[in-house]
């Protein structure tokens, strides 16, 4: 049933192949069922399949019939057939049908990617950095508990590029996430809630650890690879946090109870090159929902990864606590949560700012970053650049150039002035 097309006659002809013509109509029967009952868009798994095949009430008089037969149905099965759901059709994945087609499309042997997936979640065992398939950082924020960067090590790493280059850029992302997609920015976002009367930024608290492996393989099976794949593939792209990492912080930083649970529990890394676009495409009904509810209180609404945005006019405004109400509701029921200390509700009076941006009237830089960059780049003129890089920066020209191409890309005219300003420092 699964070694094809999921439909009743292609599959009533490949039973009929196995088990002989004889059983054909309790077969066409117990298929219907089959059939009708999945709705996941995509085939089931086998043992999902086999649960539904013995709570069937043809299933017994189709094998009396064929243990009635003299010659036994063959019992070397053909693997499940690549099968991508409706929505993921236009795709066209690499088809990858069985373990050892990803282990030859990755190039890497069986015994090594079994090694890499960690479907056994051996690795959160793990405490010795040499069999951790992640190296660990702390990173300080400017309240609570440090954020932990799990990055991948170079084998993995590259493992999970291919992955990320060959399917995940080929899936449609929701319009509204602006984070981490070709084309797209924090600009693009930002430009959306120019010139409103109200902007609302929420934050979600632990976005990528909140997603789930459960999530990711759910997302690989409706791209339409088999149960088998599916798993492997999840297993390149989650990880389980080993215990021992979290020995490495001051008590005073220490991650709560749930938070240490939730990194506990196959998750998203924040440090993978995967996690971004896994985190956009499982967020598609997340995403969908909220454009669903800024529209209906005559709003707009974005994402950036975690920071979620919505604006309108006086009328929207109005609406606050309905929005407000709502979103948690939609929040919790999508299984995130939110980070209550950075919802802001930003009037037009003050300066209103979405992912680092001012859109009051138009997108532009925040007057006060503008001003120190630009006394920093006069004062790198006057004494030097050296004399400037307090921070001890390894490329300092580098990171003087990248600040100034971003105020060239939110204000070209600003951008100008401080362009003209780097050029006229001398780096000999």
């Amino acid at each position: 049933m699964l070694a094809g097309t999921w439909a009743p006659r292609p599959m009533e002809a490949r039973a009929a192949a196995y088990l002989g013509k004889s059983t054909k109509r309790w077969q066409k029967r117990l298929i219907a069922e089959i059939v009708s009952a999945n709705g996941a868009g995509y085939p089931p798994s086998p043992a999902a399949l086999a649960d539904r095949l013995l709570a069937s009430s043809h299933f017994d008089r189709a094998v009396a019939i064929v243990l009635r037969q003299k010659t036994p149905p063959p019992m070397v099965l053909d693997p499940p057939a690549f099968a991508p759901a409706p929505a993921f059709a236009a795709m066209h994945p690499p088809r990858i049908e069985t373990i050892g087609d990803l282990a030859t499309w990755l190039e890497i042997p069986i015994a090594r990617l079994d090694w890499l997936a960690d479907e056994k979640r051996q690795h959160s065992r793990a405490n010795l950095p040499i069999l951790q398939h992640y190296h660990y950082r702390f990173v300080p924020k400017s309240s609570g508990a440090p954020r932990l960067i799990e990055a991948p090590k170079a084998q993995l790493k590259a493992l999970q590029r291919r992955i990320l280059v060959e399917i995940l850029d080929l899936a449609p992302v929701h319009p509204r996430a602006h984070g981490f997609v070709r084309g797209r920015s924090c600009l693009t976002g930002a430009q959306v809630h120019a010139g409103e009367q109200l902007v609302v930024c929420a934050d979600l608290r632990d976005f990528f650890p909140s997603i789930r492996a459960a999530r990711i393989h759910g997302l690989f099976r409706s791209f339409g690879y088999p149960t088998a794949v599916a798993r492997a593939l999840t297993g390149l792209c989650t990880t389980s946090t080993p215990r021992s990492i979290f020995q490495r912080i001051d008590e005073g930083q220490q991650f709560d109870w749930f938070t240490r649970r939730r990194y506990s529990a196959p998750h998203l890394p924040q440090g993978a090159p995967t996690s971004p676009a896994l985190a956009n495409l499982c967020a598609w009904r997340f995403d969908q929902r909220c454009d669903g509810l800024a529209r209906a209180l005559g709003g707009s609404y974005t994402r950036y990864a975690d920071d979620l945005t919505f604006s309108g006019d006086a009328a929207f405004a109005a609406r606050t606590s309905r929005l407000i109400a709502a979103l948690g509701k939609i929040i919790g029921e999508e299984g995130f949560a939110i980070n209550e200390s950075k919802t802001r509700l930003m009037r037009r009076a003050r300066p209103q700012r979405v992912t680092g941006i001012v859109v009051n009237d138009h997108v532009n830089v925040p007057r006060r970053g503008y001003d120190e960059l630009k006394a920093l780049l006069h004062n790198c003129c006057k004494h030097g650049p050296a004399s400037q890089n307090r921070d001890r920066r390894t490329d300092f020209r580098a990171h003087l150039d990248g600040r100034v191409g971003w105020v060239e890309q939110v204000n070209p005219n600003r951008g100008a002035k401080l362009r003209t300003a780097f050029d006229a420092i001398s780096w000999s």
